[in-house]
């Protein structure tokens, strides 16, 4: 008979094995579901790592075959070609590696921008679609089925043609300013302060003060939950905000001089410029993501449950306290999860914009890549930078989804 321990202190039989014997270990076999996962998940494993090895070595066979050299080292040579539009200094004897990164920067100004105008577009049409306004709710509703269904690109090769065709605007000759701007075919001029340090610390203090208020209202939202009250900061957020930034440009030698546009010979010099192909490439991007934030949006307001608008109401709130302190924020939880995928929709759009000669990376890169024949390092390049700025943006989103969801207790 099997062993146990008694009560005092020897062994008694136990009752589970009655020849005493322990029980014999479980064999395994290919019967077992647990050892086909790992049999399947190694030969997937070995399918995929032989389908790249086979990729890789053709590859190498080819370029080898056409005498085409392989590397990065191209990207140290002199790149030879002009950019329209950069955002740091850049010349034509710049590194091919300068002008990627132009066109990179060029690429996070319109998804930025984008992703700014989208939002904000997108939430006042989403709210506008459940007015009790009819005119205002059809408005909305039509600006959303037409938008989401006349493709991205058709959109900004259309508002590229009408920036730049003489119907709408006139050439530079033919521009009148209006307080110092000329709208032509060749972009919209306007005056600009002068360059000088005075405007960089003023806009570092102004970032500063921004964040300082931010932390303000993070404080004080944290004392009504805990106390019941808490001070005002519009008064003393907003004399921070657009004070410090005064006293700042004040203590630097307040510069005042503006550099302003004007005609001088054919085109207009001077000033900044917004270029049609910028234009059209945000315009398109803002309009068409915004016809699908609205939809999200709107979604989202309709899954919060009509008790806690009927709750609020009834404590007397107004109806915009009702939308801002009550309705958007539970409704966030549900909005920011598919916001997130029109985020990654618009940046990856953005490559849409040569389409019209704006040069973003995929332009650059496409030029880099014709010059050098260095076509699998420039495909590689755009791929890493676009996925890393997905995923950059996807961690952002996650955190802030995490930090809006309910606490369970």
């Amino acid at each position: 008979m099997a062993m146990g321990v008694s009560d005092k202190g020897g062994t008694e039989p136990k009752a589970s094995d009655p020849r005493g014997l322990s029980p014999p270990r479980a064999r395994h076999s290919l019967y077992d579901r647990h050892v086909q996962g790992i049999v399947w998940q190694v030969v997937v494993l070995a399918l995929v790592a032989g389908a790249a090895w086979w990729l890789y070595a053709n590859t190498m066979h080819n370029l080898s075959a056409r005498h085409i050299k392989t590397g990065f080292e191209f990207l140290e040579r002199e790149a030879g070609f002009e950019i329209g539009e950069t955002l740091i200094q850049y010349s034509p004897a710049a590194t091919y590696a300068r002008a990627l990164l132009v066109g990179f920067l060029n690429t996070l100004q319109v998804a930025v921008l984008g992703v700014v105008l989208a939002t904000v577009l997108g939430v006042l049409v989403g709210i506008g679609s459940l007015s009790q306004n009819w005119l205002v709710a059809r408005l909305t509703a039509g600006y959303i089925h037409f938008l989401r269904n006349v493709p991205v690109l058709l959109q900004i090769v259309l508002w590229y043609t009408i920036l730049i065709s003489e119907r709408f605007l006139p050439g530079p000759r033919q521009a009148e300013a209006f307080l110092g701007i000329f709208a032509t075919q060749r972009g919209v001029y306007f005056p600009v302060p002068k360059a000088d340090v005075a405007w960089l610390i003023a806009l570092v203090v102004l970032a500063l003060a921004i964040a300082a208020v931010s932390l303000m209202a993070r404080w004080s939202a944290k004392r009504r939950e805990a106390t019941g009250t808490a001070p005002s900061l519009l008064l003393p957020g907003g004399a921070l905000i657009m004070g410090a930034p005064l006293l700042a440009w004040a203590l630097a030698g307040a510069p005042t001089a503006i550099d302003w546009p004007a005609l001088r010979g054919f085109n207009i010099a001077g000033g900044a410029r917004i270029t049609p192909e910028f234009a059209a490439v945000l315009f398109g991007l803002t309009v068409y993501t915004s016809a699908f934030i609205g939809e999200i949006v709107r979604a989202g307001i309709l899954a919060v449950p009509k008790g806690q608008t009927e709750a609020a109401r009834a404590l007397g709130l107004r109806p915009s306290v009702v939308l801002r302190q009550v309705i958007l924020p539970q409704a966030m939880r549900v909005i920011v999860p598919p916001l997130t995928s029109q985020y990654l929709n618009l940046t990856k759009n953005s490559s849409l914009s040569v389409a019209v000669g704006y040069p973003d990376l995929v332009n650059v890169a496409n030029t880099t890549l014709n010059q050098t024949g260095q076509a699998i390092e420039g495909v590689t390049i755009i791929m890493i930078v676009y996925l890393m700025t997905s995923l950059l943006t996807s961690a952002f989103m996650n955190w802030y989804n995490k930090r809006i969801a309910l606490v369970e207790r």
